[in-house]
Formats: C-alpha cells, sequence, structure tokens
C-alpha cells in the first residue's frame, strides 16, 4: 500500500516548476503600494504622491503610478452629496500627478463644474419630484386616516409608487451626466497609457 500524500505535498509537486519571478514580484508590490498611497492621499489630503513617485525605484515608478491611477480613476463618480466636492478636488489633483498633463487638468476642471452643477441640480430635481407627487401623498394619509380613524403621516421614501417615480426621474438625470463621467474616466486612461 502507497504513502497517502498530504495536501500541502501535492500542492508543493504540483507548484515545483513554478519559479518566483523577483521582477514581477516588486512590481506587483510598488503597484500594491501605490494603491495604499493613493487611498491615503484621499483620506488625509496630506500624502506627497509626487515626492512618494519619486523616492520609488526607478524601475518601479511605472508600476506605483498605475496603483495610484487606478485607484484615482475608480473615484471618478457622479458624487451623491456636497461633501463629494473634497473628494472630487482631490481626485483631480492626485491624478495631474500622475498624468502630468495640461489637457487632462483642463478637462478635470470642466467636470469638477460639471459635477458641482449635477449637485445643485440634483436637489432641484428632488425638490421638484416631492411637490409633485405631494398631493398624491396628502390623498394616501386622507383615506388612511379615514380607515383607521386618526391622522396618518406618510414618509414618501417609504412609498414604493413614490420610490418608483423618484428613481425614475433621477435615474434619468443620473444618465445625462454619468456620459461625461464616463468620457473623463476614458480620456484620463488615454493619456496615462500615452504618458507610460
Amino acid at each position: 500500500m502507497g504513502r497517502i500524500k498530504s495536501a500541502l505535498e501535492i500542492a508543493l509537486e504540483r507548484t515545483e516548476s513554478v519559479k518566483s519571478d523577483k521582477a514581477t514580484i516588486d512590481q506587483f508590490e510598488a503597484k500594491q503600494q501605490g494603491k495604499k498611497l493613493a487611498n491615503q492621499f484621499l483620506e488625509d489630503n496630506t500624502t506627497d504622491l509626487a515626492e512618494a513617485i519619486k523616492k520609488a525605484p526607478k524601475d518601479q515608478q511605472s508600476s506605483l503610478k498605475q496603483g495610484i491611477f487606478d485607484v484615482l480613476l475608480s473615484q471618478i463618480i457622479l458624487p451623491l452629496s456636497k461633501d463629494d466636492e473634497k473628494r472630487i478636488g482631490a481626485v483631480g489633483r492626485g491624478l495631474q500627478i500622475v498624468i502630468n498633463d495640461g489637457k487632462f487638468a483642463a478637462l478635470y476642471q470642466q467636470l469638477s463644474q460639471l459635477l458641482a452643477r449635477y449637485l445643485d441640480e440634483s436637489a432641484q430635481y428632488e425638490e421638484a419630484i416631492r411637490r409633485q407627487y405631494e398631493p398624491k401623498l396628502r390623498q394616501k394619509e386622507e383615506e388612511l386616516a379615514r380607515r383607521y380613524g386618526r391622522a396618518v403621516k406618510l414618509d414618501p421614501l417609504q412609498d414604493p409608487e413614490f420610490v418608483a417615480f423618484y428613481n425614475q426621474n433621477m435615474n434619468a438625470l443620473k444618465g445625462q451626466y454619468q456620459a461625461a463621467v464616463d468620457q473623463v474616466r476614458q480620456e484620463a486612461a488615454r493619456i496615462f497609457g500615452e504618458k507610460k
């Protein structure tokens, strides 16, 4: 009867022929470090990305930039509230450090203005939607008050009909602005790819 091998022994036999390439590992680690730097930059806005790139070994700078770029690019999204304006600005500054292109800086400035307009328009849309739905909501409250014999106050966001109406209108607005966001992301990727 033969010896039964452990899972570790089997795995070691299968990976025996795989040799680790130190350069590949270094590039992977540099990219991961870039992602960490970008996240720190977005959190505290004091991390000096340019200095970190300069300090990195020359053969790892490209991977470090790629990691930073990947994280920052993923942050080019429609804002949810006015609080996101700070993040939008930080993303633009970080991308400008990594991309270092005047055309991109101007494009991102336009995007920042567009996103600020989106936030304003979004608030106006929400208010208009609530005003438009208000009579129907009051009618439902009156109907429930008659049924239960006491006053009923409904939250519009708990009414499935309002939520569907709200989402339909807000998604139409988001769709208009999402196209501009997607275009800036594509342009950033294109310029970054050319600079590599």
